[in-house]
């Protein structure tokens, strides 16, 4: 059987990159190859750490300073990358190759890959993000061009970013288990406390700036509704929703900052579900509201636009008249309709599809 090592700084956790890695490996598994998860952290086959985010504390602004990794600890990383996948047929690397989270780890990887049959999967590249503006070492380029590298972006946006860039690409979009079974609405929100009769916002993401947070608390306030946020905070935010939540419940509003017992769960004991992020590679949540019947409302991110473009209808963030009404009339098909667009767009077999064609072009179908 032909293995296919899947490779990151984190695999196996709750964070976007993860959700979509494991989409990917259950496709390759349909495909017929035998699947070892490689990465920094995480729940994985084999761990190595010096893979993970902030190994070295600078590495997100290339080799520089007394604490950046030096050459002989890139090259030795790099040795040690090529043992533990010596025996693969294919890799496909989930983001590693795109943002320089660990730099020194993104550039061992595309040593020990070079020539080699790999799949660099992309979700937010460098210069999508303001302080990697000055990053030029990933995504990675071959040495000597091989035909052995494919880059796939999650979507149309970042894949003509590649192309401007010089880089061959294609849009492979996340995929979605359209028959995911509903969660316990009752059970889940007794859990928190919810009283039968209460509006629940739920924000599912992480706490980071570009979630937006304050307006999401803003439109809680506005729609009387309870505000839960899921997630941790991260990338040194933690402060910042300590202040945000504490004036938010000096504003009367109801906050719950808990994570969900399940995905479905979540979905289940919500009501509305917010995400006024101001940047997002993707943006799962809105499509994940689609599957599990409940409205969204959504910023303007680019990559929204695209999505939109779709089919789906969304709340604006800006207007919330439009989702009252809606509330007030309780009309199921704008629901219906959501979880159409999905089934027939954004499903696990649409994906499965798309990245079946790829490795059958490369040749490196099982």
């Amino acid at each position: 059987m032909s293995t296919c090592a899947v490779l990151s700084f984190r695999l196996g956790g709750t964070d976007g990159v993860s959700i979509v890695a494991d989409t990917w490996i259950a496709a390759l598994h349909r495909a017929g190859f035998d699947v070892r998860t490689v990465a920094g952290a995480g729940t994985v086959d084999v761990v190595i750490p010096d893979l993970a985010i902030g190994r070295w504390p600078d590495g997100a602004a290339g080799l520089r300073g007394p604490d950046a990794a030096t050459e002989a600890e890139i090259e030795r990383l790099c040795e040690e990358v090529t043992t533990v996948l010596a025996d693969v047929d294919l890799v496909v690397v989930e983001n590693l190759g795109s943002i320089p989270m660990n730099l020194p780890a993104s550039i061992a990887v595309a040593r020990a890959r070079e020539g080699l049959p790999t799949v660099w999967h992309h979700h937010d590249p460098a210069w999508q993000r303001d302080r990697y503006a000055d990053v030029v070492e990933v995504p990675p380029r071959e040495r000597v061009p091989s035909g052995q590298w494919r880059h796939v972006t999650i979507n149309e946006l970042t894949r003509q970013q590649f192309v401007d860039r010089g880089f061959d690409a294609l849009t492979i979009r996340n995929g979605f288990d359209v028959h995911a079974a509903l969660g316990d609405r009752e059970r889940e929100r007794q859990r928190l406390g919810f009283r039968p009769d209460e509006l629940v916002l739920v924000h599912p993401v992480r706490a980071i700036e570009r979630k937006n947070v304050p307006l999401a608390i803003d439109i809680a306030q506005e729609l009387a509704a309870t505000y839960w946020i899921t997630g941790p905070a991260e990338e040194g935010y933690g402060e910042t929703l300590d202040a945000l939540l504490a004036d938010a419940r000096s504003r009367d509003i109801d906050v719950v900052h808990e994570p969900s017992s399940s995905l479905a769960d979540m979905y289940a004991a919500s009501d509305v579900v917010v995400f006024p992020s101001t940047w997002e590679g993707f943006g799962n949540p809105p499509i994940d509201a689609a599957i599990h019947r409940r409205p969204a409302i959504v910023g303007h991110y680019p990559v929204a636009e695209e999505l939109r473009a779709l089919g789906f209808t969304w709340f604006d963030a800006d207007d919330l008249e439009p989702l009252k009404l809606w509330l007030d009339a309780g009309d199921r098909s704008l629901l219906d309709h959501n979880a159409e667009v999905v089934e027939s767009t954004l499903s696990l077999e649409v994906m499965q599809t798309a990245l079946t064609a790829v490795l059958d072009e490369a040749g490196w179908l099982p």
